[in-house]
């Protein structure tokens, strides 16, 4: 799943793409992906794109005085195309389940790949009118999120795991499974320690933090989307390294399996050397 700082990518190659151009159509091919009709896809035909923005993992499109937001969930993607898009294949078939067609023929598909369909599209008149919008916490690089704001958002989710905690949408903005392993990592700490800490321990988890999304974001400037995939994976340390060496201190990267996800850490930088029991109800490691 693309997170804050792939978007935060994607913003910066959309807009130098984007910006000043005019939408010839928006193409909805998969009525799944659609979550509003009023204002109807017709809506943006012949309308200048006014810029492109972010919140948290939604992608923000002004249009006019409309907003196309897009949420690319766990398998979906954006595809930039210099020429004129080929016929659809039947609707609701084919990865793509969204196009925007420039005046001159170029513009976006919007993808998704598998089989379970979680991409989201609206067509809204304010960005808050999306719901997931509307319950986003803090953004962590708004110069606003310092770290006593992080530390009043730990206390207030205090018997909550930590790597629950950086992964809600609602407490911080942007962050998903893969860089809450990677700060998690960082920052010497067991994934299932509770949100309850020291001073010192939230100033340090507050630091990884930043330094993991800002060099996260520092790798993947100027990259254009379809680059974007390679350069994270190349990036990480502990995510999606399962069986490997950790690049810190040699151990092995070890996996805990959830029933609709993974997620990786090291025993020897994380848990004093301590496997993790493989399920959900395994015993806190501070």
């Amino acid at each position: 799943m693309p997170e804050l700082p792939e978007i935060h990518a994607m913003v910066a190659d959309l807009a130098a793409r984007l910006d000043g151009r005019t939408v010839d159509r928006f193409q909805a091919l998969s009525f799944a992906a659609m979550k509003t009709f009023d204002p109807p896809a017709t809506a943006v035909s012949g309308e200048v794109v006014r810029g492109v923005s972010r919140h948290g993992k939604y992608l923000d499109l002004e249009v006019g005085d409309l907003h196309l937001v897009m949420h690319l969930a766990l398998l979906g993607w954006i595809r930039w195309r210099e020429d004129p898009p080929p016929p659809p294949s039947r609707l609701g078939k084919g990865p793509v389940a969204a196009r925007l067609v420039l005046d001159d023929g170029s513009g976006l598909d919007i993808t998704e790949f598998g089989t379970k369909k979680r991409l989201a599209i609206w067509i809204v008149r304010d960005p808050a009118e999306v719901p997931g919008i509307a319950r986003l916490g803090p953004d962590p690089l708004d110069p606003a999120f310092t770290l006593e704001t992080f530390a009043q958002i730990l206390a207030g989710a205090s018997r909550a795991q930590i790597k629950g905690v950086l992964r809600s949408q609602s407490l911080i903005a942007g962050i998903g499974n893969a860089y809450s392993d990677e700060i998690l990592h960082t920052a010497k700490m067991s994934p299932f320690k509770p949100a309850s800490m020291s001073a010192d321990e939230t100033s340090r988890l507050f630091t990884a933090l930043q330094s993991t999304l800002r060099g996260a974001i520092a790798r993947a400037d100027g990259l254009s989307a379809s680059e974007l995939k390679k350069e994270k994976k190349s990036g990480l340390q502990v995510h999606g390294r399962t069986g490997l060496p950790c690049p810190v201190c040699g151990d092995t990267v070890r996996q805990v399996i959830f029933a609709d996800s993974t997620f990786q850490y090291c025993p020897t930088c994380q848990t004093g050397g301590k496997p993790l029991a493989d399920r959900v109800l395994s015993r806190l490691l501070k």
